[in-house]
């Protein structure tokens, strides 16, 4: 299992229920990696992308709690249990965990890889993902060179876990 996220220099990654930064290139490295694969995501990232609606051409696993809540296009898990039995029936290099805040940390145990785009920027942020560069389970194996969009400057940075998830 994946983790995906764009992350400032604080591993922020989000404020208000929206991204920090809209940049083209992590767009397409999203879209890239993500199509054709499955999705897992919380119920107010949902609800943050274009019309409340799942992304197109993937399979989307939507966590929430509230009873009522369902979407056209996605299954709906109400715990992380049946998210997780969920899981069970897709290999697991084809799933990618999209966040939120919430989303990220439940998650992040049972992922073995994280594709992190960091901006060398700190952004009021009310949502982080944990800093997997402090976390003694996690290495960078990975990273592009130093890329710009107007004056902000960004890398892709691959993050393995040093033992294998199980």
């Amino acid at each position: 299992m994946r983790l995906i996220a764009a992350a400032d220099r604080r591993w922020a990654i989000g404020k208000k229920g929206n991204l920090l930064v809209s940049i083209p290139d992590d767009q397409r490295l999203f879209r890239q990696e993500t199509l054709g694969k499955v999705v897992v995501m919380g119920r107010k990232t949902l609800q943050s992308l274009p019309g409340g609606q799942p992304l197109y051409g993937r399979t989307t696993i939507v966590l929430s709690r509230d009873p009522e809540f369902s979407v056209k296009g996605a299954q709906v898990a109400r715990s992380m249990e049946e998210a997780l039995k969920i899981l069970q029936t897709y290999p697991s290099d084809d799933i990618y965990v999209a966040g939120g805040q919430e989303i990220y940390e439940e998650f992040l145990p049972y992922c073995d890889t994280a594709q992190i785009t960091w901006i060398d920027y700190e952004y009021d942020a009310d949502t982080y993902l944990p800093d997997l560069d402090k976390d003694e389970e996690w290495e960078m194996t990975g990273q592009s060179e130093e890329q710009t969009y107007f004056n902000l400057c960004y890398e892709f940075r691959i993050y393995k876990r040093k033992t294998i998830v199980r």
